[in-house]
């Protein structure tokens, strides 16, 4: 029943609404469906703060995460762990009807994927965009501020938009910078640059 009221909402929205950035992968996908059913029948606002609801407490609580991601469930037990998480973080219906979805096709232990997606799709929908540097050391206050103002310029961005920007660290990437902005991948780092050259020099021989 749950899966038929969402999947009626998504078809609807989807006429008229689409996303406001592209995704891609079984997460991409999962999180675009729920914001198209948002938009239609309740707000994505109130859709991020039920995930994120439920994303505190399953930091909080183990038991909670081991439920979701346990697929020897039966599909009785599944409803009432979602049930229950409905009354006691007050969801809302289409946030409801999307876990009753995650759980007839077993995909509620794909939730932190979904909600991470769901998060890019609200900031782009209040006009942020988010915007991750990831570098081999951490990245000085200085650098980061160029690079905010340079990728702010940019097409990336576009008008009237917010930037929202975060540095994470990968020392596998040697120097360099992968730069990713929306759904938007630039990799300058050494480690991609070795690669394309190993990539030539095998073709030469």
């Amino acid at each position: 029943m749950a899966s038929r009221i969402f999947a009626r909402s998504m078809a609807s929205a989807a006429k008229s609404v689409k996303p406001p950035i592209q995704l891609f992968g079984v997460d991409g996908t999962y999180a675009n469906a729920l914001y198209l059913a948002s938009v239609k029948d309740s707000s994505v606002g109130a859709s991020f703060e039920g995930l994120t609801k439920i994303s505190n407490l399953i930091k909080e609580d183990e038991k909670v995460n081991e439920f979701l991601t346990n697929p020897a469930l039966s599909k009785a037990d599944r409803k009432t762990v979602i049930d229950t998480l409905a009354s006691g973080l007050k969801l809302d219906s289409t946030v409801t009807n999307f876990l009753f979805v995650l759980s007839e096709n077993n995909r509620l232990g794909e939730f932190n994927g979904i909600y991470k997606n769901f998060g890019l799709l609200f900031d782009a929908h209040q006009g942020v965009v988010d915007a991750t540097i990831t570098s081999a050391k951490p990245l000085d206050s200085k650098i980061l501020k160029r690079l905010q103002t340079a990728i702010q310029k940019s097409s990336f961005v576009g008008d009237n938009k917010t930037l929202k920007i975060s540095n994470t660290v990968n020392p596998d990437l040697l120097g360099g910078l992968v730069v990713e902005v929306g759904d938007k991948t630039v990799d300058l780092s050494v480690s991609a640059r070795m690669a394309k050259l190993n990539l030539v020099l095998s073709e030469a021989v």
